[in-house]
């Protein structure tokens, strides 16, 4: 009796469970209705980029 006519080989399996798997997650994002916004200081200013005294350490290290 030949097992591999009768079922899947291993490979084509996973590679099977892999698109099923990405497709499922694809449907989950496609059927949200909600949008999301990142979310902003209260003070209405962004924060921005600061050299602190570690970055400034780190750029010393690395010799930027």
């Amino acid at each position: 009796m030949d097992k591999t006519k009768k079922s899947l080989p291993r490979r084509d399996f996973l590679k099977a469970a892999g698109i099923t798997g990405g497709a499922a997650g694809v449907a989950a994002i496609a059927l949200t209705s909600k949008s999301v916004k990142a979310a902003a200081p209260e003070s209405g200013k962004s924060s921005g980029y600061r050299e602190t005294e570690h970055v400034k350490k780190y750029y010393e290290l690395a010799r930027f």
